[in-house]
């Protein structure tokens, strides 16, 4: 019987012990297979983020570092740098003409490009055409796109000429706050299309029984609109609204080319200060400038990275 009952529990041991053998390899290669596919997004990833990091943020932190040191030397100044930029005229006037065209600019650019996008997703097929003229701005060199603004908003250009013909005198619009005007409809004609773009693949991830469902029941096209696409459009305009301020600081080039480093005071950017610092190597204001530039928009795209993980909640 002893033997009986010691052969009954070492064979349940033995099964035992083999179980938890089992099941501790299975979860051993569970283990490596999930190791294995976090690491695999790692190395895809790994050259974009080795050229960010010594391209990118490499650079930002030895800017960071200057920002707080003198020009010359390793001369700690602590905030005074800051306080510098602050206090310049020429930092306060850029900075007010670069809120203000992205306040008015923004608005406009969106508001437009979803008009368009909805019309063309209207037209269907027959839009396909007018898809390829609003999205010709973007493969014409920015040279040419100027050369052109330049010749219709000169005093002696082509829409002063145009109103000649009505007895009417054109003001010299690049050196008078209508330069501002001109700007603004550079950056609207160049970006048009690219938001167009991405506010119709947002339309297009639209189920078109939504709207069938809506109209069985009797609503119209403006309701469709209110209660169906806007609520649905949120995620794309959240990225639309994002890649257009991010493109809205890239308007240097135009407004360079335009009218020069130092334009009329309507269209003096941040980025046209910032130019004419580099030129002039005064390190101490640019760095500091850069800073608290990069500081505003990552904490304003936070803020709206925010918003949209509270929708989707």
């Amino acid at each position: 019987m002893r033997r009986m009952r010691h052969r009954i529990w070492w064979t349940k041991w033995n099964c035992t012990w083999r179980n938890r053998r089992k099941q501790g390899s299975r979860k051993n290669c569970i283990k490596k297979q999930n190791k294995k596919k976090n690491l695999l997004p790692w190395l895809l990833l790994a050259p974009s983020l080795l050229g960010v990091g010594i391209f990118t943020l490499i650079p930002f932190a030895d800017v960071f570092r200057r920002s707080f040191q003198k020009a010359v030397g390793t001369g700690f100044v602590g905030l005074g740098n800051y306080r510098t930029v602050l206090d310049n005229q020429a930092f306060q006037l850029a900075a007010g003409n670069t809120g203000r065209f992205l306040f008015v600019c923004l608005p406009l650019l969106l508001g437009l490009s979803l008009f368009v996008a909805l019309l063309l997703e209207r037209l269907g097929r027959k839009g396909n055409l007018l898809k390829s003229g609003f999205l010709l701005p973007m493969a014409v060199p920015a040279a040419s796109v100027v050369l052109f603004w330049q010749l219709f908003f000169d005093r002696e250009g082509i829409l002063n000429h145009i109103l000649e013909i009505f007895h009417i005198q054109g003001p010299d619009y690049m050196n008078s706050s209508g330069a501002f005007g001109v700007l603004v409809a550079v950056y609207i004609w160049k970006n048009l299309g690219y938001d167009m773009i991405l506010w119709l693949s947002g339309l297009l991830g639209i189920p078109e029984s939504l709207y069938e469902a809506a109209r069985i029941d009797g609503a119209g096209e403006v309701q469709c609109f209110w209660f169906i696409t806007r609520p649905l459009l949120v995620q794309t305009a959240f990225l639309t609204g994002t890649l257009s301020l991010v493109n809205a600081f890239k308007v240097f080039r135009e407004a360079w080319m335009i009218a020069g480093n130092y334009p009329h005071d309507s269209i003096y950017m941040l980025q046209n200060l910032f130019n004419n610092w580099f030129t002039k190597l005064d390190m101490q204001k640019m760095t500091a400038g850069a800073v608290m530039l990069a500081a505003v928009l990552g904490i304003f795209l936070i803020l709206c990275q925010k918003a949209e993980e509270r929708w989707k909640q």
